[in-house]
């Protein structure tokens, strides 16, 4: 029986326990292929990080596919059928730790790209790799990190397809042509300690902060747009007091979150949020942190040969969506080129027993290929 080389390269990818920050050797599997096709290869390592940038090709437009590495710990071993870094395929589905999440994607990515500079040896433009070991955790010292130095020597990304699981219910059903941006802030709210006998004596925060958290849980944010949902606040975390009934605590910290569209900035948010806090004469002290601006591909050479290679596997049109978490697509974002997410099936990323269809592997592949076929062939 002829061995398919996507599948076979899934397995070595997801041999490797490579649970972030940790590489584990995938990154030499991936480096030692890309050699061999003309690749130039720079390794990019920062601190506990390893990540690699390939790049076959000196002219414009420069498209990358941009993946990691990295996987999320298995957990419990006894909710897996099969060791979880042990690749195993059972009824036409291969287990294991990343099969979807991202090292099957990644084997289709090197795959494709054999394929298609067997074809075109001489191809339009630049194509390359971004490759990191931290997106499932910190992402400090990853993907932001590359694009850092690439942009310092004036190096832009032009088009890039980032691995990730895009795909719900059939491979290419759905395009990620953007994301939401992500900002979370740390509140602390100062009050007075005291016996809640005496509450005369004290000054209760968490009875300060009820009419604020319910002014910002009420709040109409924005009204999104025809590619993104509305603006979204949730509240992730609140701590306060000794677990005591007789003492009223003498601090609130809450931690909250927004998802937001194109139609805010982190900015216009942070002045709304002081704006509501200081109206209601609280003593607090607020910190934040962004994780990521909204970003968007509505139209471009990019997201039509996608649309198309789509079209002429699945033989249907995928959907244009925004939503779900973020993606180091944040990052090369800055570089302002287009960008989209166009990955395996995500129903089981995460999950004991993580498994991807071995006929989804085929399918993605094509994609790719066709994908770099209308743009640099």
């Amino acid at each position: 029986m002829k061995k398919c080389p996507i599948l076979t390269f899934a397995k070595d990818l997801i041999r490797r326990k490579s649970i972030t920050p940790e590489d584990a050797g995938c990154q030499l599997l991936m480096i030692a292929r890309l050699k061999k096709l003309g690749f130039k290869i720079e390794i990019m390592n920062f601190k506990n990080t390893n990540n690699f940038w390939a790049r076959r090709g000196k002219n414009s437009p420069l498209f990358a596919f941009a993946g990691h590495t990295d996987v999320v710990p298995s957990g419990p071993l006894k909710q897996w059928n099969t060791p979880p870094f042990k690749p195993i395929i059972i009824d036409g589905k291969l287990y294991g730790r990343g099969a979807s999440d991202m090292k099957g994607a990644l084997a289709c990515m090197i795959i494709s790209v054999e394929q298609f500079l067997t074809k075109y040896p001489n191809h339009k433009g630049s194509i390359a790799f971004l490759i990191t070991s931290d997106e499932e955790g910190e992402f400090i010292n990853g993907t932001t990190r590359v694009v850092t130095t690439l942009m310092e020597r004036n190096e832009k990304i032009d088009m890039c397809i980032v691995g990730e699981p895009s795909s719900s219910h059939q491979v290419g059903d759905i395009i990620k042509n953007g994301r939401r941006g992500s900002i979370t802030g740390n509140l602390y709210i100062k009050g007075t300690q005291g016996h809640v006998a005496y509450p005369n004596l004290a000054n209760n925060p968490i009875h300060q902060s009820l009419p604020v958290l319910n002014e910002f849980i009420n709040t109409q944010w924005d009204n999104g747009n025809c590619f993104f949902p509305p603006t979204s606040f949730q509240i992730s975390n609140l701590h306060s007091g000794a677990r005591t009934p007789n003492i009223i605590p003498g601090e609130l910290d809450i931690q909250f979150n927004f998802r937001f569209s194109t139609e805010l900035t982190d900015k216009k948010i942070k002045q709304r949020i002081y704006s509501i806090l200081d109206k209601h004469n609280l003593n607090y002290n607020l910190k934040w942190t962004l994780s990521g601006q909204p970003f968007l591909t509505s139209k471009g050479q990019l997201l039509e040969a996608v649309s198309k290679a789509i079209h002429e596997i699945n033989h249907k049109k995928p959907k244009l969506l925004t939503t779900g978490g973020t993606s180091d697509g944040r990052f090369i974002a800055k570089m302002k080129g287009q960008i989209i997410e166009l990955g395996l099936i995500n129903t089981s990323i995460h999950k004991a027993n993580e498994n991807v269809n071995v006929a989804d592997l085929t399918k993605l592949t094509n994609m790719y290929r066709k994908t770099l076929e209308k743009l640099l062939g």
